[in-house]
This record gives structure tokens, C-alpha cells and sequence, in this order.
């Protein structure tokens, strides 16, 4: 710690590991380019907005590269600062320790001022929503830059941009105002400390944009692991925004790598191939455009199985992707979760989420193509609203995506496990087994999940 005077300062990098306190506190003399030798305090050495752009110009744009220059300038270290407009070093170590080890209580005040130009105690939502905006940009630009995409190809997927404004708004709605639609330090104090996605986003940035590497906290993984999308023939509507909008909202648990397993685009518009791709694969993720270019899905979190009764738990849900990202939970109304039929005369045939029949909140007919969703005012399941464009649909896209594992891989796995838990002989065997497989060199690598 010996770079610095300040209490402040110390106590700051006290948050980190004693091999990462070198690391934080040589930020500084890294991006100045003038060695560790250097003394910020003693010498009067700033860091200026052009040397912050050198670092963080392939992964944020000028507009969000500004905000964090506004953010750290804004720390008061406590001790007099040298002149000339820049940061000094005691001010960007305390904004490196709050962003990466900090509390909502002192993000916000960061927060305040990377959406307002002047220190200010409130800030208008669009504000906010713009800083969220330039945030989010600069965390897929950054994913891509960095090379942290587990797989997906954003440019076989759907407009970024677009979804990069529709997640700022949504994250933007969940806040709490305080009066006129003005936020103060208590109002973003509750909403960072309710939305995690914002500390993940700033940590994101602030540790990738300026090379910052510490051993006991990668960075965060935005995005789930992709296992099969067949992209040389795929244009997928989901993209990055929606993927870190959705795979929080996936229950606990909800790990496993997706993979397509229908697309209209690829498969055809074949209800019959829909259920035969979908059936026994486990949890999914159900994705429409519809041809007035409203885009919508649900999440069912047990197996599609054709059969006339409704099936399905309280951990799906449906949402919304445009025109707003929403998602839609339980309500405990009824247990109209998921509902699968076809080839029958008695009941209706098709694919429904919510509501009941002939009024759910999500139905494709078998009759591949039509859909509605039916919401007066809201659907009973799930509290949606109308999902679609118009209350019955026609399909312009259509893909479904398994988000875990396929039921025979879960009973495979399971009847393992039992053979082990009720033989003890064989699981001594089979450990036996995989260190002589190991210490001869022949046991297969894990998967690397990227």
C-alpha cells in the first residue's frame, strides 16, 4: 500500500487479497504508462480521459468511457487533489475497490454520477436509462472483444442493439422513485441492491476494460454455455441481450448448456417435428416472432409429454421480448403451467402456457402457424398481458431451446448414482478404475465449457 497516504485508500485496498493490493494499486501507473516508480500524490500525476480511452476503447464507446471518467472523478479521497482535471490515483483506487468489492450504498453514489454530468443528488430516468444503455453495450462489446461468448455467434443471432435499449428499459423499470420520476442516492441504493445484473455489468467493464485480473474473483459469466446451435444455417432470434436477460430468471439449478432443438428456419413449419424434437428433452425455452413483429416465449421447466391433461410446475414462466422484456411468473391462481396434445378429437390440439383452453397465455395450434394470446385483462396462470401483436397470431419465427438435461440423460445419471449409493464394492471399482486410467495417461479431458 506504500504508493498512497490516504486512510482511505487503505482501507480500500485492505478488500483485497494481499497479492491483489499490488494489482489494484499499480492500475494507476499502467494506464499513465509511467511504471510503478511513480507517485501520484507526490508528484502530481493525473490520469486523463484520453488515457482511459487508450484502455477501454475497444470494449465501450466514447459515451460510457466518458461516464466512468465522470464516476471516478467524483471520489472524494479524502485528501487534497492535484490540478489540472484529471483523476488522481487515491481516486481511482477507491472507485476500483467500490466497483469490484463495493456495497450498493457506495456503488450508488458512482452510479449517480456516471448518469448525470455535474454532481447532482438525483438523476431523471431517462438518465438512467441512458447510462444503463451505454452499460450494456459496453458488456457485449466487451463478451465479444474478450472472446467470452461460451460458444454463441452474435452474428447468426438477432439485433443486438435493439436488445441492448429493450434490457436497459427493462432493468431501468424496476426502480423505485422517489419523487417525479427523480432518482436519489436511497432510490439506486434499493435498486442495485435488488438487481445484480447492474454490479455484474459495472465489474464486467471495469476489471476487463482495464486489464484487471484477479485471482480470486474471475470475471463475471454473463451468458450460459451454448452446446449445439447448427450456425452456418442458423439466424437465431435470440440474441445477447435477451440471453443475459433470461438465463437469471431460469430457476436455481438451471445450468446446463442450451441447445437448439427446433427452428422454423431449419425444420420447417411442422407441428409434428415441433413435439417429435421437444418431447422427453427437458427443460426449454419456447421462442415466438410473430408476423406483426412481436417477439415473446415461455420457459417450461419439466419435459413436454403429449397427453390431454395440463403438466408443468410453478417454476415456468412466460415473458415478453418486444416490444418490452417482461417476465410473467406464477400467480398460484391455478396449475395451468404446460399443456401438449395432438391427434385427438375430444380435446384441443396444440402447444398452451397458462389460462385455460381456448384463453391461454401462450397457444400454437397443430395446425402449425396460428396461434393467440388470449389475456383479459391478464392471463389467470401467469399475470401476462397480451403477448402477441393481435390476440390470434400467425408465426413468422418459431424456436425452442433445451436449457437442461434430457430426461434420459437425467435417468442415466440417476441410475448410476443408485448403483453406487447401494454398492459400495462397485464404487471402490470404479474410483479404483479411473486412477489407474489416470495414472496412465488414459482417462478422457473434461469438457472445457469455455
Amino acid at each position: 500500500m506504500g504508493n498512497t497516504d490516504s486512510v482511505v485508500v487503505q482501507k480500500r485496498l485492505a478488500r483485497f487479497r494481499p497479492d491483489e493490493r499490488p494489482v489494484i494499486d499499480g492500475v494507476f501507473d499502467r494506464l499513465h504508462g509511467t511504471g510503478s516508480s511513480v507517485s501520484s500524490g507526490k508528484t502530481g500525476k493525473i490520469l486523463s480521459l484520453d488515457m482511459l480511452k487508450m484502455s477501454m476503447g475497444k470494449m465501450a464507446s466514447e459515451s460510457m468511457i466518458k461516464r466512468v471518467f465522470q464516476g471516478i472523478h467524483s471520489v472524494d479521497p479524502g485528501v487534497p487533489l492535484p490540478s489540472g482535471g484529471g483523476v488522481s490515483r487515491e481516486q481511482l483506487v477507491i472507485f476500483l475497490a467500490d466497483i469490484l468489492r463495493g456495497t450498493a450504498e457506495e456503488r450508488a453514489p458512482l452510479v449517480l454520477a456516471m448518469a448525470e454530468e455535474a454532481k447532482a443528488t438525483a438523476a431523471a430516468t431517462e438518465q438512467i436509462r441512458g447510462l444503463v444503455e451505454d452499460l450494456v453495450s459496453a458488456a457485449i462489446q466487451t463478451l465479444i472483444y474478450r472472446g467470452h461468448l461460451r460458444a454463441w455467434q452474435p452474428d447468426r443471432m438477432g439485433d443486438g442493439p435493439q436488445g441492448a435499449r429493450l434490457l436497459a428499459e427493462q432493468l431501468t423499470s424496476e426502480l423505485k422513485f422517489s419523487d417525479k420520476n427523480m432518482c436519489d442516492i436511497p432510490c439506486l441504493e434499493d435498486w442495485l441492491f435488488r438487481i445484480p445484473a447492474m454490479a455484474m455489468f459495472l465489474e464486467l467493464l471495469i476489471g476487463e476494460g482495464l486489464g484487471i485480473g484477479l485471482p480470486s474473483r474471475p470475471p463475471p459469466t454473463l451468458l450460459p454455455q451454448c452446446r449445439y446451435a447448427p450456425w452456418s444455417d442458423l439466424h437465431c432470434l435470440l440474441h445477447l441481450p435477451l440471453l443475459m436477460f433470461l438465463s437469471p430468471q431460469l430457476p436455481a439449478g438451471y445450468s446446463a448448456p442450451w441447445r437448439l432443438l427446433f427452428s422454423t428456419n431449419l425444420h420447417g413449419e411442422s407441428f409434428t417435428r415441433l413435439v417429435g424434437n421437444c418431447k422427453g428433452q427437458g427443460p426449454t425455452v419456447l421462442l415466438i416472432k410473430d408476423t406483426k413483429g412481436h417477439i415473446f416465449g415461455g420457459f417450461a421447466s419439466q419435459s413436454w409429454e403429449v397427453k390431454p391433461q395440463f403438466q408443468g410446475d410453478s417454476r415456468c414462466f412466460l415473458f415478453s421480448v418486444f416490444p418490452f422484456m417482461r417476465v410473467f411468473t406464477c400467480t398460484g391462481y391455478n396449475n395451468h403451467y404446460m399443456y401438449l396434445n395432438q391427434g385427438q378429437q375430444t380435446m384441443p390440439n396444440g402447444l398452451g402456457m397458462g389460462g385455460q383452453h381456448g384463453y391461454f397465455g401462450l397457444w400454437l395450434d397443430s395446425d402449425f402457424g396460428h396461434g393467440h394470446s388470449r389475456a383479459r385483462p391478464r392471463c389467470t396462470t401467469y399475470g401476462s398481458y397480451q403477448l402477441s401483436g393481435e390476440e390470434d397470431f400467425k408465426v413468422d419465427t418459431l424456436e425452442v431451446w433445451g436449457v437442461g438435461q434430457p430426461r434420459e440423460e437425467q435417468e442415466q445419471d440417476e441410475n448410476k448414482k443408485s448403483i453406487l449409493d447401494a454398492d459400495p464394492e462397485v464404487q471402490a471399482i470404479m474410483e479404483m478404475t479411473g486412477k489407474t486410467l489416470h495414472s496412465q495417461g488414459l482417462r478422457e479431458p473434461e469438457e472445457d465449457e469455455g
